[in-house]
């Protein structure tokens, strides 16, 4: 069976941000073709079932950064997309008699922290007000196209808008800015607040995706890049899609489908096609050759450059930037079928609450988190990790049958490196072991009800997903690797070193997470280079 002739523009990888960068550029007008190497579209931002009767999200699991413009743009409401808010944002139990709740309401919260400190619960207002002067920043940010440094004059004056922009925030904002984007994470924290409890369920955000201690310098920013989201309008709230993170790509790929879009599931690229003339189209692994005006990457750039395109093409520099693009998000995921609910010691029960519907973290100080990473650094996996846990089915009756639940294990920190020429293929299963009894050891009866379980290793994720060294970021979003350094200074405005071959994924700006943002910019420069003439038919 033969594919279908050249088009517009293919777009490698149909993960949400190459789903998203497909919408737009339909709606532009160009015909678009989207390639997937797995059975389904989505990438990381998929439902699939893991157990007789029991669905989940495989591996990217909640929402907030989804971008309101994205939601709105590509009708995924409209397309069945719902979003249930957290009722709290996080539960942690600290010890068989004691826990801390965030969330809900500034004075709920304020009264849990009051438990640990009064001095912390009265500094909340000003520390969420200090986040959201600088969120407020970063959400306008997100919506631009960085400017590449050594560019034109355009890129000289879209530099100039971004200083502006911070030039009218006063001199105490302009100090919070430099503080999230340079400090640690602990070190902001340990500058706020005394308590143990509130500085973990805050810089659990840090750590998120992170292989980083929360004192490493930067992390200050991760933690502010988990903060910028909304759902359903409300700022800083995190939710679940109902029916799992797939019910947002399948949105997408319908919306998609309507303007025209063509999507090939089962379709790995094993090549982009390059001559004198720039990109001109892709080899698949089959061997067929798909041609077309101009090639969109949904990958990691360290993928992109350095197995898709012959070495060749690029300069000896950019080469070895690329070979230095830090990847390694330290993360261990799995899903687990359970006969009941967790039953905390230091808050029995087994009957959905609220804190059973809220991102539940096991990790009671900045300190643990950090002998976490030191841990993995030194044997490859923390002898106490970091556990964040969801429960979806408490808000989502779809996922698993009456009376059962699923949970999704979000676990930190696991190298994505072994020592002594260990492979994670052969010490997975006891990896897995190790983080359900770290559950258990806060909620006793975890280990007898689970029934059946998904694991995604740091290794797993990169097989699976295509996530190079296990990377939910498509790169670290550290200050060498963000804004007009995403993915490498020069470079930053979706365009890259080959003519007519662009990137709309995770490792461009504004970086990772499920917001849509990269794959949406992206198409607005594509359109651009279409209607300046740039990318006229290959064979003119």
């Amino acid at each position: 069976m033969s594919l279908p002739a050249a088009c517009d523009v293919l777009i490698v990888g149909g993960g949400h941000n190459g789903l998203t960068c497909a919408c737009y550029l339909a709606a532009a007008g160009l015909k678009v073709r989207v390639l997937e190497r797995r059975a389904v579209v989505g990438g990381a931002a998929v439902t699939e079932e893991f157990h007789p009767g029991f669905r989940n999200s495989t591996a990217s699991y909640t929402v907030s950064l989804l971008n309101p413009l994205v939601i709105r743009d590509l009708r995924l409401v409209e397309h069945g997309l719902r979003i249930v808010e957290r009722p709290i944002s996080n539960f942690l139990p600290l010890s068989d008699t004691d826990y801390l709740k965030v969330g809900g309401t500034l004075e709920a919260t304020q009264a849990e922290v009051a438990r640990f400190s009064k001095k912390d619960a009265a500094r909340l207002p000003g520390y969420y007000a200090m986040l959201e002067r600088v969120a407020d920043v970063l959400r306008e940010l997100a919506l631009e196209t960085p400017p590449n440094v050594g560019g034109g004059v355009g890129d000289f004056f879209a530099a100039l808008k971004t200083a502006r922009r911070f030039k009218k925030l006063d001199m105490a904002a302009r100090r919070d800015v430099l503080d999230l984007f340079t400090k640690s994470a602990g070190d902001l924290l340990d500058a706020w607040f005394e308590s143990a409890a509130i500085k973990a369920a805050f810089g659990f955000d840090a750590i998120v995706g992170n292989f980083a201690s929360p004192y490493a310098p930067g992390t200050a920013y991760v933690l502010l890049h988990h903060v910028f989201g909304e759902v359903n309008g409300k700022r800083g709230i995190w939710g679940h899609a109902v029916g799992g993170m797939g019910a947002i790509t399948q949105a997408m790929a319908a919306e998609a489908r309507e303007r025209g879009v063509q999507i090939d599931t089962r379709a790995e690229v094993a090549s982009v096609c390059v001559d004198s003339r720039g990109a001109q189209g892709v080899q698949l692994k089959d061997g067929r050759v798909i041609e077309a005006r101009c090639v969109v990457a949904n990958v990691n750039p360290k993928l992109l450059y350095l197995k898709l395109i012959d070495a060749p093409v690029l300069s000896a520099d950019f080469l070895q930037r690329i070979r230095s693009w830090k990847c390694a998000s330290g993360t261990f995921r799995m899903n687990v079928a359970l006969s009941e609910l967790p039953d905390f010691t230091c808050l029995p029960g087994t009957v959905p609450a609220q804190h059973h519907q809220s991102g539940i973290i096991m990790a009671p100080s900045l300190q643990y988190m950090e002998q976490a990473y030191f841990d993995a650094r030194t044997y490859g996996c923390s002898r106490a990790p970091v556990v964040e846990m969801l429960i979806p089915s408490t808000v989502d009756d779809s996922l698993a049958p009456a009376g059962r639940h699923v949970a999704s294990l979000f676990c930190q920190h696991f190298s994505p490196e072994l020592p002594n020429d260990l492979s994670w293929d052969d010490i997975r299963e006891e990896a897995a072991d190790h983080i359900i009894d770290t559950v258990s050891r806060y909620a006793p009866n975890f280990k007898a009800a689970v029934i059946s379980r998904k694991i995604l290793s740091p290794l797993d994720l990169e097989r699976e997903f295509s996530l190079t060294g296990g990377d939910i970021f498509h790169g670290a979003l550290t200050l060498d690797q963000l804004w007009t350094a995403r993915p490498v200074l020069g470079h930053a405005d979706y365009r890259s070193p080959v003519r007519r071959l662009y990137l709309c994924g995770a490792g461009t700006h504004p970086g990772g997470g499920v917001s849509g943002l990269p794959g949406r910019n992206a198409a607005r420069e594509i359109v651009r280079d279409f209607r300046r003439g740039l990318l006229k038919d290959k064979k003119t």
